[in-house]
């Protein structure tokens, strides 16, 4: 390890001084105390930043199972109740870069302390039995909770030791997974146990803790330096993404072809195009689109996208397969609990990669382990296709997409690294978090599309056969998410830079 290589690291084993003696420093996750802004990394601060991040996940996927309860109880449509998933996701679009860009300075602690407060007092005013317009308010400010695991990784990436750091990150990219296979059980037993009510209060009080913990644990930066935030690139952010996320949404329920889903769509492709068009060219972006020309940055953009599209193409149908009657002839006729509860393996699986990828990693490369995430999803898909007679099929069917799934998330960090310098981790961190938002949306809403288009005339639920089709479309789609795994990096494959995130540090983007 050169010197070059060692006065890079802001924390490691040695340093090497100018007369070639070597000084020990702390190797046990303590700062070194010659580096001023970087407090020690005590044990409780890789734990603290996953419970956060758990609680977000959970407490973003408390609506989906509860839509038809939240419609009865407001006395409302379900198509009105479905905005209760909605608004969470529209917040989220114009929250999460900004969270990014502002925790790439020395207000990160601020900001994600502020998202926990907003997430509980979101979780009171939706528990509250003031009426559907608050409700919604309150989902609205759930929202803002979605952006903070970007902060999070960029928090561990800068106050964790490099051996803790690799499965640190691994850890928080992949909460997302396994929070989803915990929040549908939650949602369900809660929402039995004591009504639509009980489900925010518990998303409150779990928020509250995580605010607790994190209020003791999470460090401010080491960055003393705020770059000019870009108003005009959010805006045009937030508001493209508005659009594509409400005609995604709302697209099953308007129609595909309708007008207003068709002038939306157009309206929001136009207005992202003028958001690349800014940020190109401004001197302080929102997010650096340039860094796409580092391969490595371009390939988790392509892979995580598609990989969103693709956990939920099969999450989604799942649950409505393991509730559909048995009278139809194919389907399991569980309830809602049972249905969170076919999850359970998907989120033990993601848990459980996150100990193994990074040890894969060290003995192969981002490039190998990638394609082979991807190979095992197609897997699954090709399980759920041919195999899902009972409940214990669809188990192993989620146990394989688990895995799957929370081996693509828990690669992403390192290649974002690879290539992003550390005061643009949590911008690129949010960025990729916005493409797995669009991600899930689009999942969600071409699965109910293929369902819908295989329910017959005078019938209430889909033919077995939609549920095939969308197993092999699935298929399709992690076939190509593997090719882009394996061809991108080919395209203009990195050489090994001495401060790779094999060793927890940054280096600058490659042309």
């Amino acid at each position: 390890m050169d010197d070059t290589r060692m006065g890079a690291t802001v924390m490691g084993s040695a340093s090497t001084r100018t007369d070639g003696t070597r000084k020990n420093r702390p190797a046990n996750g303590e700062a070194d105390e010659r580096k001023p802004g970087i407090p020690p990394a005590s044990r409780a601060l890789l734990p603290g930043l996953t419970l956060a991040c758990l609680v977000v996940a959970i407490v973003s996927s408390l609506g989906a199972p509860l839509i038809p309860t939240i419609a009865s109880e407001n006395h409302v449509s379900l198509t009105d109740a479905q905005w209760s998933l909605t608004i969470t996701l529209l917040v989220a679009s114009v929250a999460a870069p900004v969270m990014g860009r502002l925790g790439d300075g020395p207000r990160r602690r601020q900001v994600f302390l502020l998202s926990l407060v907003a997430m509980m007092l979101g979780g009171v005013l939706a528990a509250l039995p003031v009426g559907f317009g608050p409700f919604l308010a309150g989902r609205g400010l759930q929202g803002l909770g979605l952006g903070l695991t970007p902060l999070a990784i960029a928090t561990a990436r800068e106050a964790l030791p490099p051996e803790r750091m690799r499965a640190g990150v691994a850890m928080l990219s992949t909460t997302t997974a396994v929070g989803v296979g915990l929040g549908y059980p939650v949602t369900g037993l809660l929402a039995k146990a004591g009504g639509l009510h009980l489900a925010y209060w518990f998303g409150a009080a779990v928020a509250a803790a995580a605010l607790l913990v994190s209020w003791r644990v999470v460090p401010a930066s080491a960055r003393r330096h705020q770059e000019r935030l870009d108003i005009v690139g959010g805006a045009l952010l937030g508001a493209g993404l508005a659009g594509l996320l409400l005609a995604l949404s709302k697209g099953g329920q308007w129609g595909w072809g309708s007008g207003p889903v068709l002038g939306i769509l157009v309206a929001a492709a136009v207005v992202l195009a003028l958001w690349v068009w800014w940020e190109l060219r401004v001197a302080h972006p929102l997010v650096a689109l340039r860094l796409l020309g580092a391969r490595a940055v371009l390939t988790a953009s392509v892979t995580t996208l598609l990989a969103a599209v693709g956990m939920y193409l099969l999450i989604s149908p799942v649950t409505t397969f393991v509730q559909t009657p048995g009278s139809t002839g194919y389907g399991l006729g569980g309830t809602v609990v049972v249905a969170g509860l076919a999850l359970v393996p998907f989120s033990a699986t993601s848990y459980l990669t996150t100990r193994v990828v990074p040890w894969l990693v060290r003995r192969t490369s981002y490039e190998a382990v990638l394609p082979l995430s991807a190979a095992m999803m197609l897997g699954s898909m090709v399980l759920f296709s041919l195999a899902r007679d009972n409940i214990g099929e669809i188990m192993v069917v989620m146990a394989v997409a688990g895995a799957g799934t929370g081996s693509v998330f828990a690669v992403m960090p390192g290649y974002l690294m690879r290539a992003v310098p550390a005061q643009e981790t949590s911008s690129a961190m949010s960025f990729n978090q916005i493409l797995r938002t669009v991600g899930y949306s689009a999942g969600g809403a071409l699965g109910a599309t293929i369902l819908q288009a295989h329910i017959a005339p005078g019938e209430s639920f889909p033919a077995d056969s939609g549920y095939t089709t969308i197993g092999v479309i699935a298929c399709a789609g992690w076939v190509l998410t593997a090719a882009a795994a394996i061809l991108l990096p080919l395209v203009r494959r990195p050489h090994p830079a001495p401060d790779s995130a094999a060793d927890g540090k940054a280096s600058p983007p490659r042309r």
